[in-house]
């Protein structure tokens, strides 16, 4: 016998072997009909699978949240027998989820096409019509081997040989196609229900080298209802309009092209942008007392050996070897060298805590595949902070750290949405001793700055683990970009110390931070969050003062001459254009203010402001409109 623990508590005894299936139908017929998976001491399993064990137990439903990961699993499976059905002798290799769906790579000579995605949906609904029976079946290595290559299926024989020995080889049926998988999966493919649809066609090689194949990938979403599916295309719609690549090209903000992949070309009002919100951050970071400093781009392998940079991310970082032999790295990161400047003679604790702060240029070197407009790139320039303390300042330092970004993040008018704690993952440095000390102060500091985390583990830093901020914009996605990051290694590595209270030398704790993490990411998100219509502060053409007529050239010129002198940022147009052409154009390209001027606001000497958005006009006089919009465009922390 075994004993089961339900969600309230009670404990009850089953026969050994007994399934999620039957334990449903002990409670209640509608639970049964209603069960997808069986949850024990949190690891999902599938319903019929026999229970060998006792513990903590709980039954799936399509409600539940456990149950979305297994669905779009299991419709990715639904993809492969319909794609292997509509194109015999396609291979499949792998499909597993990604965020808000899934995809399969294909093995298949001849390109899919975006007509074919409409043929193979009718088909998966067909299979789900079918309601195939999903079946897990324990085989031998050597006969799953042979199985596969006698069928064609080389990469599914690849992938068998790869799995370590000791591990049992899992095959689904389902119907009559098959498919190695770990599962768990759902009781059959009419579970899987009809809230999917195919997305769109990519290039991938196998497990991810380009010295492999190329393969053909689909990708798809699938969702829990057809009202879930119907949010998620309506997000996706939104977000293409929203999409910072074509907002930046109307406003004529920057440029990407292929002589410098991952490389961004900022015009002179992307630049204005960018050095406006680098200015803003630059001026909070100075208010809570770190100094700015800059340390070179480039550095000797030596050093990042030294850190343990070179040992874990050596392929994302671009290297040149000079005469000699030396070999340097461009900097993916500032810690190593803000060490050095630490490390510049001698340091007392009454000097702590120090915090530096660096806008320099980083170079990550990622795959061509990965790169995505501002949000993905090779070259990039962080709010990049870190902060050197003794062990008791700790839990204070974090605190100002959250309270900093939260007033940050309030004055971008971006919404906080949740923080996480990334604990220590299997290859790390330091000691488990210093990891539980760090992972406990950092969760202290942030329920003391108000915040409750979720524990992610085995996602921390291989130095220390690290706090993550998320975000979110004004279409329900969200974004990771603070990070608050506690490290006791890097100091030692590096031989960081300082003199304290009691004459000893004391390794200093280090606190890597950044609340806007990439300039360029964050803009980009930015710039999707607010549609491209930034607030007065943040816009780069902050007002056009246009003509109705030509009388009016004069008077334009000498009013944008009254604003520029306040500190606006402003341009004319005085071309022989009608006046409601281009308020639509400058709308457009989401200039918050236009200032209109014709024969009677120049002979009274005042201005007619129209605000994006809003088909009202207000009109005043040219000093009100000079004193009301440089107020509204001075940026939060001067107000």
């Amino acid at each position: 016998m075994i004993d089961l623990k339900f969600p309230d508590g009670e404990v009850r005894p089953f026969e050994n072997g007994v399934t999620g299936r039957e334990v449903a139908a002990s409670i209640s017929r509608s639970l049964e009909k209603k069960a997808l998976l069986v949850k024990l001491d949190g690891a999902l399993m599938d319903l019929a699978r026999p229970l060998e064990t006792g513990g903590a137990i709980e039954i799936v439903t399509r409600e539940s949240p456990e149950a979305l990961d297994v669905i779009r699993h299991d419709t990715a499976h639904v993809l492969a027998e319909a794609v292997q059905e509509l194109f015999p002798g396609t291979q499949v290799t792998i499909g597993p989820n990604v965020e808000d769906g899934f995809y399969y790579d294909f093995a298949r000579d001849e390109p899919f096409s975006l007509e074919d995605l409409p043929v193979i949906e009718a088909r998966m609904r067909q299979i789900v019509d079918r309601d195939e029976p999903i079946a897990r079946e324990v085989w031998d290595r050597d006969e799953a081997i042979a199985h596969f290559e006698g069928i064609g299926e080389a990469y599914k024989a690849q992938i068998i040989r790869d799995i370590p020995g000791g591990e049992p080889i899992s095959v689904y049926r389902q119907g009559s196609w098959k498919d190695l998988c770990r599962g768990p999966h759902l009781p059959s493919t009419r579970h899987v229900g009809k809230a999917f649809k195919l997305t769109k066609l990519a290039g991938a090689y196998w497990r991810g080298d380009q010295a492999n194949a190329q393969l053909q990938r689909i990708y798809g979403t699938a969702w829990a209802s057809d009202a879930d599916l119907a949010t998620y295309l309506t997000r996706v719609e939104e977000a293409e309009k929203r999409d910072h690549r074509r907002i930046g090209a109307a406003m004529d903000l920057f440029h990407i092209q292929e002589e410098g992949r991952g490389m961004i070309f900022w015009h002179a009002k992307g630049w204005t942008l960018y050095r406006t919100l680098r200015n803003y951050i630059r001026r909070r970071l100075e208010a809570e007392g770190y100094v700015e400093v800059k340390t070179p781009q480039l550095l000797d392998r030596s050093l990042w050996e030294r850190s343990g940079h070179w040992q874990k991310f050596h392929d994302e970082m671009f290297t040149c070897e000079m005469k000699g032999g030396e070999v340097l790295a461009l900097k993916p990161m500032n810690c190593p060298g803000h060490v050095q400047i630490f490390n510049h003679g001698q340091r007392s604790y009454r000097e702590l805590p120090i915090r530096m702060a660096e806008f320099d240029s980083l170079h990550r070197n990622e795959s061509s595949g990965s790169l995505l407009g501002v949000v993905r790139v090779r070259g990039m320039a962080q709010d990049d902070g870190h902060i050197f303390c003794a062990e008791e300042q700790i839990e204070a330092e974090s605190k100002a750290f959250i309270d900093l970004l939260r007033l940050t993040y309030a004055d971008l008018e971006v919404e906080l949405q949740a923080v996480k704690l990334a604990l220590r993952p299997d290859q790390r440095f330091g000691t488990d001793d210093e990891w539980t000390i760090a992972e406990d102060t950092l969760e202290r500091a942030a329920r003391a700055a108000g915040v409750e985390v979720e524990r992610v583990p085995g996602e921390g830093a291989f130095y220390g683990p690290k706090l993550e901020f998320h975000l979110r914009d004004a279409i329900g996605r969200t974004w990771q970009c603070g990070t608050l990051q506690l490290d006791y290694v890097l100091p030692e590595r590096l031989g960081a110390a300082y003199v304290g209270e009691d004459g000893a030398k004391h390794r200093p704790v280090m606190l890597h931070r950044a609340i806007l993490g990439s300039l360029e990411r964050f803009i980009g998100v930015l710039i999707e969050h607010v549609a491209g219509a930034f607030p007065l502060w943040l816009a780069p053409v902050q007002v056009v003062v246009a003509t109705i007529t030509a009388d009016a050239d004069g008077y334009a010129a000498a009013a944008a001459g009254a604003l520029r002198r306040a500190g606006l940022r402003v341009e004319t147009d005085l071309r022989n254009e009608k006046v409601g052409y281009k308020v639509r154009e400058h709308s457009l390209t989401k200039v918050p203010v236009i200032a209109v001027a014709g024969r009677r606001e120049a002979e009274e000497g005042k201005l007619a402001l129209r605000r994006l958005g809003s088909g009202a006009q207000e009109v005043l006089t040219l000093e009100e409109a000079v004193l009301q919009l440089a107020a509204e465009a001075t940026p939060p922390d001067l107000r």
